[in-house]
């Protein structure tokens, strides 16, 4: 996979985009990033995506996000399905950030997965940069069939030195 990169937007927004290719389908992709059993592995919030446009989603603390922020239990945050083309497009706002993904068959039965967190600022950006890279490690895994041994947690914690401003 590669690093992800981060760039302005056309409207002053920051979008950090990560690119991963797959040896798999389109199809198993898309189930990785949309299944409750898959996010529950990898994302870094509890939420059912149902992947309808219009859709108010509603994403919850994790255990793993009361217990190492001590995040309160009740912690809910909203937002809404935007688009959705079935193995090609997935996107939706939480709360002002965009969540653009996107699937595109590499010509040999995979597919690139190109994903990108669109927030209103470059510090926030850097911020959430680690943990969807760690993220998107465990969706590679997950493809793979290969155990995830590790927490995406402190993996983030490992990869955020290269996502921070250097002085």
């Amino acid at each position: 996979m590669d690093n992800g990169t981060i760039n302005l937007t056309y409207d002053g927004r920051v979008a950090t985009s990560f690119r991963l290719a797959t040896t798999h389908s389109p199809v198993q992709v898309w189930k990785v990033i949309t299944a409750r059993e898959y996010l529950d592995v990898w994302f870094p919030a509890e939420v059912d995506l149902d992947v309808r446009p219009g859709t108010e989603l509603a994403f919850k603390a994790t255990p793993r996000q009361i217990q190492r922020h001590g995040t309160d239990i009740r912690h809910l945050t909203h937002g809404t399905m935007i688009s959705v083309h079935p193995h090609h497009i997935l996107e939706y706002l939480w709360e002002g950030d965009t969540l653009h993904w996107e699937l595109a068959p590499n010509g040999t039965g995979g597919c690139w997965l190109t994903f990108t967190h669109t927030v209103e600022n470059e510090e926030s950006a850097r911020e959430h940069a680690s943990g969807w890279h760690a993220g998107l490690e465990v969706v590679a895994a997950q493809l793979d069939d290969q155990a995830i041994d590790w927490s995406p947690w402190d993996r983030a914690d490992e990869l955020s030195a290269q996502y921070r401003i250097s002085a």
